[in-house]
């Protein structure tokens, strides 16, 4: 789940297959009066509303606490204040998190900040190498490394809010609004043979605390960590599984260590009432009765819930669908925040990229293996992105992982050697079959005879794709007439 593009669609999975929950009833949105009392009902939609405030926070906390559940580094988690690094691109074998892409790997850390700053190193890069710091509410506090600073090596000093002192000039302070950070690294991958060159790259990047860094980064040597059993654990089943008490204990104290925005001013008014905010306290029995099944019924339809409140961020560009801006950038935005911390945590914001995806063709038909399709960009409709920005078409089974095929082929990128039609345009073939013409064979996206669903990733990519004047490739069933025809 962690840093990967989120897999916000219309057959978003519902929490009942997270809790085998059975139960229907309450969307909590009930009509009781709000009381805040022990022993009476109270306006379900506060607490609601409480929930949908607290569970990034919380699962970002979960997330957090599993990732750092380690002694020593390796390609999935590390302890706090360390990197680890993933070296491998994923394949049709991958069945860690949905929707992996194939175009990046990815380098994470969990920050603490409380007691020091710390000091990261990003080398010189000849490709797209972005640094994202999300805080502990999962917004993208920060963006290193992006556009005409991609190739260029940094120093940065990592600040928290309460952080003190001066810092030497070379380094470039980036102040971060909680103690408590997601530093997630992706960088991209040109074919597997490159993979030894981003090798290379992770291995010049380093992270110390401010002192170690004063007195010379060759001698740091990180402590170890721990490992506790208890904490192996899946973050959103572990958060969803929480009871009341529990949730709400934790988002206060996660509150008080990580105090909200000012702009968060109301929903905290809103919330106190049933004690939720940093430094109340909560009760359950404020809950009333029949917590047990309308607790569930709520989580049940929180997904929808959340859905349903977000389709204003939502853009269409024919077949294709995607959650636009405020993503990452969430400010007031909660349902949206929980709706994609649910989903996957590390979104982008829409200036580093977008994720637009394909359940559909161009006549609205679900895609399904079945069939050839072409998705057809025209005359000079390639992606448009800003330097050192990338593209890519993946295909996903129905079960959201990569497609195995004869090829090892899993997308169709701006790196894949595709030939264009005489007039420019390109035409990826999306079968299960092999083309009958073979100058066609590097333009083929292999799938199985069975559904499945499209994601066009753009990474950096320019104005004229935010603003809808790009035009986006269609997605047809019928081969145009210049796909033989290709040079």
């Amino acid at each position: 789940m962690l840093a990967q593009a989120p897999r916000i669609t219309a057959k978003l999975p519902l929490l009942t297959l997270v809790l085998a929950l059975s139960l229907s009833g309450c969307s909590g949105q009930a009509d009781d009066p709000p009381t805040g009392e022990a022993g009476h009902d109270p306006d379900w939609s506060v607490v609601f509303d409480a929930y949908t405030y607290a569970f990034p926070l919380v699962i970002m906390d979960a997330t957090r606490a599993t990732s750092i559940n380690t002694v020593e580094p390796d390609a999935a988690r590390a302890p706090i204040n360390q990197i680890s690094h993933s070296d491998q691109l994923a394949d049709a074998s991958f069945k860690t998190v949905v929707t992996p892409n194939v175009d990046t790997v990815y380098s994470k850390a969990w920050l603490d900040l409380s007691e020091t700053a710390l000091v990261f190193h990003k080398p010189e890069a000849d490709r797209f190498l972005s640094i994202e710091i999300l805080d502990a509410y999962t917004n993208s506090a920060a963006i290193l490394g992006t556009g005409g600073d991609t190739q260029a090596a940094r120093t940065s000093a990592l600040v928290g809010p309460g952080w003190e002192g001066a810092l030497p000039d070379e380094l470039t302070r980036v102040d971060l609004p909680t103690d408590s950070v997601f530093m997630v690294v992706r960088t991209l991958v040109k074919g597997e043979l490159d993979l030894v060159n981003v090798r290379a790259l992770q291995d010049q990047m380093w992270l110390m605390p401010l002192a170690a860094y004063h007195s010379g980064s060759d001698t740091f040597q990180p402590p170890t960590g721990t490992h506790s059993a208890d904490k192996d654990f899946i973050p959103v089943e572990h958060v969803l599984a929480l009871a009341p008490q529990e949730f709400f204990d934790r988002a206060n104290t996660l509150m008080a260590l990580y105090p909200p925005p000012d702009d968060d001013e109301a929903a905290l008014a809103a919330m106190q009432g049933i004690g939720v905010g940093p430094g109340l306290t909560f009760d359950a029995g404020v809950l009333g009765s029949d917590v047990q099944d309308r607790w569930e019924a709520m989580l049940n339809d929180a997904p929808t819930s959340w859905m349903q409140q977000s389709q204003q961020y939502k853009q269409q560009w024919g077949a294709w669908e995607f959650f636009g801006a405020p993503i990452a950038e969430f400010g007031t935005s909660y349902a949206f925040r929980a709706l994609v911390a649910f989903d996957g945590l590390g979104a982008n914001p829409v200036s580093v990229a977008i994720y637009p995806t394909a359940p559909t063709d161009d006549s609205g038909e679900i895609l399904n293996g079945t069939n050839n399709y072409v998705i057809h960009f025209a005359p000079d409709q390639l992606p448009p992105v800003e330097q050192y920005g990338f593209w890519s078409v993946t295909a996903y089974g129905e079960d959201d992982f990569l497609i195995d095929n004869e090829l090892g082929r899993y997308s169709i990128n701006d790196r894949s050697d595709y030939v264009l039609g005489t007039d420019g345009s390109l035409d990826i073939l999306v079968q299960a079959e092999k083309p009958s013409t073979e100058a066609m064979v590097g333009n083929w996206l292999p799938v199985k005879q069975e559904q499945f669903h499209l994601y066009l990733r753009i990474y950096l990519p320019t104005q004229a794709a935010l603003d809808g004047s790009w035009q986006a490739p269609t997605i047809t069933g019928q081969v145009p007439s210049n796909a033989t025809t290709q040079e």
